[in-house]
């Protein structure tokens, strides 16, 4: 009886020690997922730790005391559909995607300055500023058509500029679609296709006037060399030639000639069938 008495008595703080024990190791231990890292809190020290590297992946032991906050440091996408203003007052829906990350051996420092929810106290803010800062300086006509890269690659820098000092890393912005007022974009594709239809205008004329100039120098060049060979002809040449012509006729054999007298310029007129 006194064995069994004494039993409860020792095996209770035991168990009291084991529980603790438990849950100190369960406060302790940390494991920190693929493609994460973490930031350590010292309760009783200088707080967010700035000074060393952020905690890798894998499994970690802290004293209980302690916290780990832990960020994704995997490139990460935001969608953000704004409305800006245009160079002429317009106002302009835009649909623009950033990718983003946070810088790793600055990641305390962006815990304890932006803190958690650093995608809206920074990101958001830095890109809407950006994207109607280079908005403002183009028309409709221009973010409708012509302009579109280079405003994606104005907004990129301008909001790279923002959060270069922010301990974030921006790797792209990209504008996926710009949409005017329906009106605009009527009257812009209207006039977008009279200036097509103008410049196939202007392609038919010019063609036509390249093929006007080269029928008119090549008549010119026949005239030319009809006025040269005429020059060149005299009744002596006119008669040999036709003396020639009259001796190759005569000499064929498959023609019969009759001489009936004689023709102009003392041609003889040959009369021949086969």
């Amino acid at each position: 009886m006194n064995t069994n008495s004494k039993f409860p008595k020792i095996g209770l703080p035991i168990i009291i020690l084991l529980v603790i024990l438990i849950i100190i190791i369960a406060k302790s231990a940390v494991t920190i997922p693929s493609g994460h890292a973490g930031v350590l809190y010292k309760t009783f020290g200088e707080g967010v730790v700035t000074d060393q590297p952020p905690m890798g992946e894998g499994f970690h032991i802290v004293a209980p005391w302690n916290k780990v906050f832990v960020y994704e440091v995997r490139q990460l996408e935001l969608f953000e559909t704004m409305r800006v203003l245009s160079s002429n007052g317009l106002e302009i829906k835009l649909d623009a995607t950033a990718w983003y990350q946070p810088v790793f051996n600055d990641l305390g420092k962006l815990h304890q300055q932006k803190g958690e929810d650093y995608l809206s106290r920074v990101i958001k803010p830095a890109i809407r500023s950006a994207t109607r800062s280079v908005v403002g300086r183009y028309t409709p006509e221009q973010l409708y058509s012509s302009k579109r890269d280079v405003i994606q690659e104005e907004i990129f820098e301008e909001t790279k500029a923002i959060l270069d000092n922010q301990y974030i890393q921006l790797n792209e912005v990209l504008v996926r679609d710009v949409t005017l007022p329906t009106t605009i974009k009527e009257a812009i594709e209207r006039k977008l296709k009279q200036e097509q239809e103008s410049l196939e205008y202007e392609f038919r004329l010019v063609k036509a006037q390249k093929e006007a100039e080269k029928i008119r120098i090549e008549a010119q060049g026949k005239a030319d060399a009809n006025r040269i060979l005429s020059a060149s002809l005299t009744d002596k040449i006119l008669q040999d030639k036709g003396i020639e012509a009259t001796m190759k006729l005569a000499e064929s054999n498959n023609s019969k000639v009759v001489v009936i007298g004689s023709g102009k310029d003392g041609l003889p007129i040959i009369l021949g069938n086969n």
